[in-house]
Formats: structure tokens, sequence, C-alpha cells
């Protein structure tokens, strides 16, 4: 039985879009650890947005990020769209109700990542679906823009891990309580 792992950029007030505020803080322990989250991944369960960002980058990157972007490029992707038609860049696009779909898809042998995909989070975290979160928690402050978590969700974790980078960020694992 497979599992689904959330792995997620925030700041300090929540803010998750558009994360450039990211890069003075990533470091080799975060890529180490990105690395580590990619390598027991099976798949990546993405949403439409996610997908399409990821399906224009990462090809490109691949000479660059070495065998991180080779297993970007050649791993499934499960995607959560109800515009798209025309699966590319190993995709298949989730048919019929998407919570249904990823139940089915958790007693499949393998282990789903999500990476970004806020909507889907949400959505995902609202049907039970989400076996584990792992959020970087980034020493900044936007004051404005989309949070992570949507009005409406609720969910009780509790922590498993936590640790910090030499740049100050947070990274903690939790289970739902």
């Amino acid at each position: 039985m497979g599992k689904v792992v959330a792995v997620e950029y925030t700041t300090l007030d929540g803010v998750f879009e558009e994360p450039q505020w990211s890069g003075p803080y990533f470091n080799d322990e975060l890529g180490q650890w990105q690395a580590a989250n990619l390598g027991e991944a099976d798949a990546l369960l993405l949403g439409r947005k996610t997908y399409e960002g990821f399906k224009a980058a990462w090809p490109q990157m691949e000479a660059s990020t070495g065998d991180f972007g080779v297993k970007m490029n050649s791993m499934p992707k499960h995607v959560a769209t109800t515009t798209l038609t025309e699966p590319e860049w190993n995709a298949t696009f989730i048919q019929g109700e998407v919570a249904d779909a990823v139940a089915k898809l958790k007693t499949e042998p393998g282990n789903l990542l999500i990476n970004g995909s806020a909507s889907l989070v949400n959505y995902l975290t609202r049907h039970n679906l989400i076996d584990e979160y792992r959020i970087m928690i980034y020493p900044v402050v936007q004051g404005e823009g989309r949070k992570l978590w949507d009005d409406g969700t609720r969910i009780a974790l509790k922590p498993t891990a936590t640790w910090q980078t030499t740049t100050g960020v947070e990274v903690i694992t939790y289970i739902p309580a």
C-alpha cells in the first residue's frame, strides 16, 4: 500500500505562492533533503498549475540537475485536471472524482509525492488522503499572497520530526493526528 507525502514551501506568515523568496535560504542541506524526498517517491501527484510549470521547466534543467532532474523527468505523474486533454511528460490525467482516484492509487504499491499543488493539497487534506506533510518554513514574512491553507481546510497534525538548516529554514514533518 502506498502513501501520499506532501512537501511544501511556506513563509512564516503562511504564504505559498511564487517562492522566489526561498532562493537565499536554499542550500545543500535542503537540496539533499529534497533529493531524498524524490528518491523515496515512485510517482508525482500534481495539480494542473504545478504540472504545467514543472513540465515547462524540468526538461531544460535535467543537464544542470543531474540524477534529480533525470528522475523528475522520467517518473510517472498523476495530474488532477479538468481542462487539459493531452498528457505529456510521463503524465496520466486523473479521470473522474479525484478523491476516489487517489484513494485507489494508495491501494497500489508505490509512494506518491506532491510538490506544490496547494489546491490539490487542500482538497486531499479535506478528504483525509495525505499521510504525511513535510513543511519547510522559511524565515521570511511576505505580508501578502496566497496562503498554503485555504479557508475551510482544517486538520490536526502531530509533528514527527523537525530540524533547522544552517540558513534558518525550519523543516517539520507532520502526520494527521
